[in-house]
């Protein structure tokens, strides 16, 4: 009888327990369920996700465009103080640039050209066929589109993507920089050193001089017909002041390759890897210090009107203003 009463309270007791620990870890799995769909919705809502990476910035003075890994073109109005976000969906911008009415234009990796207004707004896709894989984009002065990419294609439209021209200029190399200087003038930059030129505004190209050793541009950027800038493997730098008849080394102090060159304040900028941000100082690139870098890939860099800052866009939802003088 007794050993039947105790056995009968252990088992109450176990079973008050067992009762006790269930209610305890509905209790606290629904706080910690309500907890973490609270943060995750916040999360959500916020216009730059900590998944975003920022591959391409552009800017037409009054407005900047982000494209990121993800699908998202992000758009600010007040200076890159505030985003807001529209998805895209399946695509990756990896280059974008502002054409001369204000609008955006850019190229997704799954071969489609989007386009914005001056607002960064209305975003809108065509198909690519050529070149099979985009790498660079930008705007004639006239508003066309020119896209170049592997094999040394580049395609342009002048009515928003409904027919393209496609120029192959025969050499299995990659052309991952093309840009507009004036309205006849433009050049193309690519694998092996390959240059590319056109003075009848895109009509016809023409193969110049290589730059030497092999060179892989990155990135590049002409201030006129004359003088121009490339950035490449390993910290490369190269400049012309003939029109790419021929190219010198330029000392980059900063040792860090250069994915993006702009100018601010009628000063060459480059943003790269490691976090660096350089500008040209006399004859050499120097790395610009500024508090709290973060040793990351920094995929696009614009400049910001009316400020003495230029923003960065790397990985991790980085989008931030660098102020470029001593006392920022």
């Amino acid at each position: 009888m007794q050993t039947n009463h105790i056995r009968r309270a252990a088992g109450l007791t176990r079973g008050r327990s067992i009762v006790l620990s269930l209610m305890a870890c509905a209790i606290l799995g629904a706080c910690t369920q309500a907890a973490n769909t609270s943060a995750i919705d916040r999360e959500r809502q916020k216009p730059v996700q900590r998944y975003d990476i920022g591959q391409a910035v552009a800017s037409n003075g009054k407005v900047i465009v982000a494209g990121t890994q993800s699908g998202a073109a992000l758009v600010s109005k007040d200076q890159g103080k505030s985003w807001t976000r529209t998805a895209l969906g399946a695509a990756s911008l990896i280059d974008t640039a502002a054409c001369g009415d204000g609008s955006f234009v850019a190229i997704d990796f799954y071969h489609k050209v989007w386009s914005a207004d001056a607002d960064g707004a209305n975003w809108k896709s065509v198909a690519l066929s050529q070149p099979k894989t985009p790498l660079a984009v930008t705007c004639d002065k006239q508003g066309g589109w020119w896209v170049s990419g592997i094999r040394s294609v580049i395609a342009a439209s002048r009515d928003k993507g409904a027919t393209w021209k496609v120029t192959d200029l025969g050499e299995d190399a990659q052309l991952t920089s093309i840009q507009f200087i004036d309205a006849k003038a433009g050049v193309a930059l690519g694998e092996f050193g390959l240059t590319a030129y056109t003075e009848d505004g895109g009509a016809t190209w023409q193969k110049g001089a290589k730059i030497p050793g092999d060179f892989y541009p990155y990135a590049a950027l002409f201030i006129n017909r004359q003088e121009g800038w490339v950035s490449g493997i390993a910290g490369q730098m190269m400049h012309t002041t003939d029109g790419g008849k021929s190219w010198q080394k330029q000392p980059n102090l900063s040792q860090a390759a250069l994915y993006r060159l702009f100018l601010h304040e009628g000063v060459p900028y480059g943003v790269g890897n490691g976090g660096t941000v350089a500008r040209l100082e006399g004859d050499a690139w120097r790395a610009m210090p500024y508090p709290d870098a973060v040793p990351v890939f920094l995929g696009g860099g614009a400049p910001l009107r009316g400020q003495s800052a230029v923003l960065i866009a790397g990985p991790g939802g980085l989008l931030r203003a660098v102020g470029t003088t001593a006392t920022q």
